[in-house]
């Protein structure tokens, strides 16, 4: 992955982090058209099938969760899974597989420490993803 889309990749992330944790949702405007950019960034560099394999499987698990719990797994984090998979896909997919199971992870813990501190169990997912996807990347890019 060239420096460019590296840097792109990170400011989109950071967005929408900061915009799930400021308005507690992931927006269309900031999920798809990043899902789009990576998915024609991978087939670019040659690597199509996996970005798009891992789109797939990623968005259906995170599809399916949202089906059976709603108010568990909003739609906007449905859609970053589409993004997060083709981008984690690409990269290959021990990449995919530590950030997908690094999200809840990290939610999860989060959970624990709002709970602890009273501030409410709810917490986004969204920054979780994000978070996973960039530790994830950073053990194989090193």
């Amino acid at each position: 992955m060239r420096t460019g889309m590296l840097s792109a990749v990170l400011v989109w992330l950071t967005l929408l982090t900061l915009y799930d944790l400021r308005h507690r949702r992931l927006p269309n405007w900031l999920t798809l058209p990043g899902a789009g950019v990576i998915l024609l960034g991978a087939v670019l560099a040659g690597r199509g099938g996996p970005a798009l394999l891992g789109a797939g499987a990623l968005g259906a698990v995170y599809l399916l969760v949202h089906l059976a719990a709603p108010a568990a797994m909003g739609a906007g984090d449905v859609k970053l899974a589409f993004g997060l998979g083709a981008l984690t896909g690409w990269l290959g997919a021990a990449v995919w597989f530590l950030a997908a199971v690094g999200a809840p992870l990290l939610t999860a813990l989060w959970g624990v420490v709002a709970v602890l501190r009273r501030s409410g169990p709810a917490v986004p997912h969204g920054p979780s993803m994000c978070l996973a996807t960039v530790a994830a990347a950073a053990l194989v890019l090193q």
